[in-house]
């Protein structure tokens, strides 16, 4: 996403909310994928800061962890809460000013990529401005369906109650570690551990914050990137490796969890051992 801060001047905002007019005092928040333009008014300045969506669907799954179940749950939640695209924020021009010297920090620091020794002095600048600008952002009522209500539990274990945590919900992750690429379903599972289905559900899900088959999904993805990043198997079989045989299923599992295709990670890995 972008966040866009007039410092000077004024113009015309062309997106998804239509014409607007901007000027000192405003920032303009745009979703991923959201095309804006600019018809400027004699001249105009800005600052724009460019947020990676995972990253800003962590920073979500953190805010309202109490709530949440995993980050794919996360990213469903921050598209109901943010359902807007595009937004301007009318903070005010001395709101504002009080952010430049902040702003001025994070285009220094991140000019040439941030070093090391300064990420938590680049992380404090940005989420002061976070601070002052979020409470502007509108958001949206959240509504948790019935289905959504009976699959999930409340947030991470950590958040919750402490309570001994079964032997079932152990024996039941080692199967699953120790075999991703078996053909699991709930009910296989559960006799494994000597478990009805609805019991393991709610044992796990107490455990570990989530679904048996949440977790199998997990691991599958979090294994595939390995072999995509570390070996040159093709990626077909590198999904039948994981216990994915259908590219289709697996594709769309992959993005959910990682944000990109398995095609677009690979790329993306080599890219980077190339650099």
């Amino acid at each position: 996403m972008k966040l866009l801060f007039v410092r000077h001047g004024s113009a015309i905002m062309l997106s998804e909310f239509g014409e607007r007019p901007v000027s000192v005092g405003d920032v303009i928040a745009l979703a991923a994928n959201t095309l804006c333009g600019s018809e400027p008014e004699g001249a105009i300045t800005v600052t724009t800061l460019y947020l990676d969506r995972d990253y800003v669907i962590d920073q979500v799954f953190w805010q309202h962890a109490a709530l949440l179940v995993d980050r794919l749950d996360a990213r469903d939640f921050a598209d109901e809460l943010y359902s807007e695209p595009a937004q301007i924020l009318r903070l005010g021009e001395d709101r504002a000013g009080m952010l430049m010297p902040w702003l001025d920090e994070l285009v220094a620091l991140s000019f040439d990529g941030p070093p090391p020794e300064k990420f938590y002095r680049l992380q404090a600048r940005l989420f002061a401005v976070l601070d002052v600008i979020v409470p502007y952002v509108r958001t949206t009522p959240v509504r948790r369906s019935q289905t959504q209500r009976k699959a999930s539990r409340p947030g991470p274990p950590w958040l919750r109650k402490f309570a001994p945590l079964r032997v079932e919900a152990r024996q039941a992750v080692d199967l699953l570690r120790d075999a991703p690429e078996q053909r699991w379903t709930l009910q296989r599972l559960s006799a494994a551990v000597h478990l009805s289905p609805s019991q393991l559900g709610r044992v796990f899900a107490d455990a570990y914050g989530k679904t048996p088959m949440t977790y199998l999904a997990t691991l599958r993805a979090e294994r595939l990137a390995r072999l995509l990043r570390e070996t040159d198997l093709p990626i077909e079989a590198a999904m039948r490796r994981v216990g994915w045989h259908s590219r289709g299923h697996a594709a769309r599992t992959f993005r959910q969890a990682v944000g990109v295709t398995p095609t677009r990670y690979r790329e993306l890995a080599r890219q980077k051992a190339a650099a």
